[in-house]
This record gives C-alpha cells, structure tokens and sequence, in this order.
C-alpha cells in the first residue's frame, strides 16, 4: 500500500492481537548485526487501546517506525533488499 508523503499510517487498522508477525531487528551492540524475528501483536499492558510487539519478554510500541511483515517470506525479502544475503559480495548483514 503506497502512502502519500505525510500520511501517517494507522498500524493498529493492519494488525490484531494475537498475529504473529515478523520483524528486523539490530543487535544493540553490534549495529552491523540484524536479523529477523518473531514477535506477537499484542494490546498494551500499560497504555489502553494501544498495541505492541512482544519480543524476548518485553513490549515495544507498535508504530510506523517499525517495519513489521506478515509473513517471513516478506521479511526475508526486505532483509536481502537491505543487507544483501551471505553469499554476495558486500554482504554486510
């Protein structure tokens, strides 16, 4: 789905609780680290009417800001778009 520049994009109209999506995520300490992974789309524990992201015991915001996928298929796809895959030359995921 295109957006025009400056529309916000309301991600709680794409996502219920429950889904199971897929997400890219940096190593904090090596910023030149990233992989994809499985969080579930949860409401907010503390912020009703919000949902989150559930990863590794802990809830991130779910905005825009965050690209989040469907499926792996679409993950993977947007990971080699962005860092290559390991047997190219200027991998660098």
């Amino acid at each position: 789905m295109l957006r025009k520049l400056g529309e916000k994009m309301e991600v709680h109209n794409h996502f219920q609780p429950g889904e199971v999506v897929y997400i890219i995520i940096r190593n904090p300490h090596a910023q030149n680290v990233a992989h994809i992974q499985q969080a579930a789309v949860v409401e907010h524990p503390e912020q009703s009417n919000e949902l989150a992201l559930f990863i590794h015991e802990t809830y991130y915001p779910l905005t825009e800001e965050v690209a989040v996928y469907k499926t792996s298929d679409e993950a993977e796809s947007a990971y080699a778009s962005a860092f290559g895959v390991a047997d190219q030359e200027g991998y660098y995921g």
